[in-house]
């Protein structure tokens, strides 16, 4: 299950949020989203899980949790648009 995670601090690194999310359940991977020209994360990331009710655990346990400072946004990723530009 793939997890959108956001209001997450600037300075949090992908093994921080690996580290949170991994009490409820297998983390399969961790992905933050970065600003191309700083390198600054954006303040969201994804975080996928081995199963569904891992995922539905860290839901439960993150959202609205305050994490230095913040306030955790936890929820299922929606599936990636794709874009209209692409070759074909």
């Amino acid at each position: 299950m793939k997890l959108f995670i956001g209001s997450l601090p600037y300075n949090i690194t992908e093994s921080e949020l690996s580290s949170l999310c991994e009490p409820f359940g297998e983390v399969v991977s961790v992905k933050l989203v970065v600003d191309h020209f700083s390198g600054r994360s954006k303040g969201f990331g994804f975080v996928e899980m081995a199963n569904r009710s891992a995922g539905h655990r860290v839901m439960e346990e993150l959202n609205g949790k305050e994490y230095n400072h913040r306030t955790l946004v936890c929820n299922e990723a929606k599936p990636q648009a794709r874009k209209g530009r692409g070759r074909r």
